[in-house]
């Protein structure tokens, strides 16, 4: 029966996830917002919802290895398996704003995620605790990189706005009674129905999840890491593999570099905001690797700004060595 209660909350939040990704972008694209700040904020928040919702329930009912597991499991899957295949069915083109601020940053702050586990190593202590000051930091670094982003936003919609009514000589008062078209609300609809479906999908998916693991005596950290990491990073998978097959790699690339920055700084944040959560030192090891598999990315788009066919290959590759070692080790 568990088994069935997991393919169900799987099927919730992927499906509930496509609506809300579907409404949503529809949202951002009438309010005339790029696709590289689509990718970074409506659809890469988007596809991280099954990954909030699964943390946060998770953390609440005290359950943080399936939490912070299921965040660095999702974010090595993101570099190597959502990248990878998206970039071997067609070379993915990388923007030289993703490559100065988000592909820093993104390392930036899984150094910082490590860092803010190693107690043991750093100040000595018996445990390892991401406590409520160490989520507090992680909020903080959020709301400046929302920051960021509205501003961009605004920017962008102010110029495509006004390019949109310098070609057409369109007044501002024809603009908006586009924007405030029906359509709007029926898209608003599709949004909300699809957190509806995410939020009870990923309480199923803890559920179910957990109860395999304690049958099989399996760690939560083990399922955190593969099992629910890959379900709820599924939604990002379909989504930047279909916006490779049809061209588009801001979108694409914005998804996964948005989804890993919401995953460490929103959802550990809050998670660790909500409960102060222990980590198994094991996970300082898949911290490590999530780090070097960052580098590994950034080093192939920066070398010619783009990633090829081999490079997304070698990533594909990599992931299966991963698992292999996930599995070997458990």
């Amino acid at each position: 029966m568990n088994y069935i209660l997991l393919l169900l909350g799987f099927v919730l939040l992927i499906k509930g996830a496509d609506y809300f990704v579907d409404g949503s972008s529809s949202i951002a694209k009438k309010l005339k917002i790029p696709s590289l700040i689509i990718g970074l904020t409506i659809v890469a928040f988007g596809t991280s919802a099954p990954e909030a919702a699964v943390s946060i329930t998770a953390s609440i009912n005290g359950q943080n290895g399936i939490a912070i597991g299921n965040i660095i499991g999702s974010n090595i899957f993101n570099l190597l398996m959502v990248i990878g295949a998206s970039g071997l069915i067609k070379p993915l083109l990388v923007e030289k704003s993703i490559l100065k601020k988000e592909f820093p940053f993104t390392l930036l702050i899984s150094v910082l995620l490590v860092l803010l586990c190693a107690d043991t190593l750093i100040f000595n202590k018996s445990i390892n605790t991401i406590s409520r000051f160490d989520g507090l930091i992680l909020l903080i670094l959020f709301v400046g990189f929302l920051y960021y982003l509205i501003h961009s936003a605004l920017k962008n919609r102010k110029e495509n706005i006004s390019a949109l009514e310098t070609s057409i000589d369109m007044d501002a008062s024809s603009v908006k009674s586009i924007e405030k078209s029906d359509s709007m609300i029926k898209y608003i609809l599709i949004s909300v129905f699809g957190m509806a479906a995410i939020i009870f999908g990923a309480n199923i998916v803890v559920n179910s999840a957990s109860a395999i693991a304690s049958n099989f005596g399996v760690s939560d950290q083990l399922i955190g890491l593969t099992i629910v990491s890959i379900g709820t990073s599924l939604p990002e998978f379909i989504t930047s593999v279909v916006a490779a097959k049809k061209g588009e790699s801001n979108l694409a690339l914005g998804n996964v570099m948005g989804s890993n920055i919401f995953n460490i700084l929103f959802i550990i944040g809050i998670s660790a905001l909500i409960s102060p959560m222990s980590v198994d030192p094991k996970l300082l090891i898949d911290g490590a690797i999530m780090i070097l598999y960052t580098l590994l990315v950034y080093f192939y788009s920066y070398r010619k700004n783009d990633i090829s066919r081999k490079e997304s290959f070698s990533m594909l590759i990599l992931y299966i060595i991963y698992m292999t070692y996930l599995i070997l080790s458990a």
